[in-house]
């Protein structure tokens, strides 16, 4: 625990100089047979690139992957998870990443259509005592460089309802944030992939540099003063 509040802590210091990189981000790599792997080769590092470029962060440019059960896991401020389909923690797992996110860490969850009904249960492992909860438009995730007035842009239809940010809270602390009917990680692919229009993926570039910005600057810990 006191190693990702280390690394949390000079991620703050050093969020508004350039340089060399100074810490990673990761894809989570998870059990199930679900596609933890469905947005690997553009996704994440898009969002690198973004937020490098236009937030002055020095993330390192290469993804991390890490499985949710390693010791690893504390070595990154943010780790991202995606996918269609099943997602199964085990005990040791469960425990992990409990430690992980209630010691500091950050969990980005996007549904890419077809995980919900697994995810939900699984992160009742992690934290039996709580529900996700839908976050309010004021919530300062979507008030950082990018204004997000009316709350998650819409990126991909699936079933066409309205797109849900919803969080786990801890102790106060936002540590698990969950983009439901809205698809962020499709939407930071390079354009071939999903064609999606410039507009749309601008939004989502926007809304993820809105997550890693409240993380890594520790807005959390900035609410409560």
């Amino acid at each position: 625990m006191k190693k990702i509040v280390a690394i949390l802590l000079v991620c703050f210091s050093l969020f508004a100089f350039t340089g060399a990189p100074t810490y990673k981000i990761a894809l989570l790599k998870y059990n199930g047979g679900g596609d933890w792997y469905a947005n690997l080769e553009t996704s994440l590092p898009n969002l690198i690139k973004f937020c490098n470029d236009n937030l002055r962060t020095a993330i390192h440019p290469e993804q991390g992957i890490v499985e949710v059960g390693s010791p690893d896991i504390f070595n990154y401020p943010f780790v991202h998870m995606t996918g269609h389909g099943n997602v199964v923690f085990n005990a040791q797992e469960a425990e992990n990443l409990r430690n992980y996110l209630s010691g500091g860490g950050f969990l980005h969850i996007s549904d890419n259509y077809g995980m919900d009904k697994f995810v939900r249960n699984q992160m009742k492992k992690v934290f039996p005592e709580l529900d996700f909860v839908e976050l309010p438009h004021s919530h300062p995730i979507y008030h950082q460089k990018y204004d997000f007035a009316n709350g998650l842009p819409k990126i991909h239809e699936h079933d066409g309802k309205a797109p849900q940010g919803l969080g786990l809270i801890y102790k106060g602390r936002l540590v698990c944030f969950y983009d439901f009917e809205c698809d962020l990680g499709d939407g930071w692919e390079s354009v071939e992939v999903h064609k999606d229009s410039p507009e749309a993926r601008q939004k989502a570039l926007k809304m993820g540099a809105n997550i890693l910005q409240y993380v890594l600057t520790g807005a959390d810990h900035q609410e409560k003063k």
